[in-house]
């Protein structure tokens, strides 16, 4: 095993893989993404089988007994119960893999800039404030790890810092075979169309109406009228440097992440460039480093969409995943 661990410290995992079979969105490469990191973190950096939760929208779970769909609820509630089990010095990661989709502001006279949101099997999105909230519950000392291989990824946890982002050079892509199936991009319109449909709610409304009427309390803090902590209503107090949120963005703010067909298998772009670079790096990588071979490895292969880190400054320069020197 290449990952030395301890025997104290815990290592947890929550996997999401939302391919929407048989819809007009539909992905190829989402639950192989999380598969495939799956066996990764068991083989390289010392995660134990049962600590690895997999959540995936595939028929061949197909929502049986004890298997979780990664529905919004079920998604936030795995989340929780990995914070839960977290004590200091823990090493805990998150890999979604689907689409994702761009908000506007709530509250219409709060002009600015969209706000980041993933689209869970039954659309009830989570937002990027709900995955602040999540970072904030987790044990001063231990570290949440999350890799988002969605379309604009970049700021999904909110509030925290950018480490490589738009600012950075980027290399400019090759000429390649690389195949891209789609887009993991639902328009808001698309969302909204389609959350209409459930809801009853007319159209021209906010896409918070829509899901607050379809999953009250389980809908994202964003849409609750009661929550105040939004980036268009108040000024964001920074985040300290021991802020325990990594997150690793398939793609910038602005720009969409690929579902891609390499090598024979479907896959998200973003999470193919991440093993590969890992693959040819078995020493430990810092998140720094991760990123900035991950970007190098799109664009030899002909992708136009730059990962992001976003973290402490601390953080930022740390192995990635706690790996430590076999």
């Amino acid at each position: 095993m290449e990952g030395k661990t301890t025997t104290t410290t815990k290592r947890l995992a929550t996997l999401v893989g939302c391919n929407y079979a048989g819809t007009p969105h539909e992905l190829r490469g989402c639950i192989n993404d999380v598969l495939a990191m799956r066996d990764l973190l068991v083989s390289r950096f010392g995660f134990a089988p049962g600590d690895v939760a997999v959540l995936t929208d595939d028929d061949a779970r197909g929502g049986g007994a004890g298997v979780q769909l990664p529905t919004g609820a079920n998604i936030k509630r795995a989340l929780a119960d990995m914070v839960a089990r977290a004590a200091p010095g823990d090493v805990l990661f998150f890999h979604y893999s689907g689409h994702g989709t761009l908000v506007p502001p709530v509250v219409p006279e709060h002009r600015g800039r969209k706000d980041e949101a993933i689209v869970p099997c039954d659309f009830n999105l989570i937002t990027d404030v709900d995955f602040r909230a999540v970072v904030d519950r987790v044990p001063r000392g231990a570290s949440l790890t999350m890799v988002s291989d969605s379309c604009h990824s970049g700021g999904l946890i909110d509030n925290e810092k950018e480490q490589i982002g738009p600012s950075v050079g980027s290399c400019t892509p090759a000429e390649s075979d690389a195949r891209t199936l789609r887009a993991r991009f639902i328009p808001y319109d698309a969302l909204v169309e389609h959350l209409a449909g459930a809801s009853g709610v007319d159209a021209s409304h906010h896409a918070g109406d829509h899901l607050v009427a379809l999953f009250g309390a389980d809908a994202s803090a964003k849409f609750h009228k009661h929550h105040k902590h939004h980036r268009h209503d108040i000024t964001p107090a920074p985040r300290p440097d021991d802020d325990a949120g990594i997150l690793l963005s398939g793609c910038q703010t602005d720009e969409t992440s690929a579902d891609a067909f390499l090598r024979g298998k479907a896959c998200g772009a973003f999470s193919n460039a991440l093993q590969a670079a890992l693959a040819a790096h078995p020493a430990p990588m810092s998140n720094r480093e991760v990123v900035t071979m991950a970007r190098k490895v799109l664009a030899e292969q002909g992708f136009e969409q730059h990962p992001c880190l976003y973290c402490s400054d601390a953080n930022a320069d740390k192995p990635f995943l706690c790996q430590q020197q076999a």
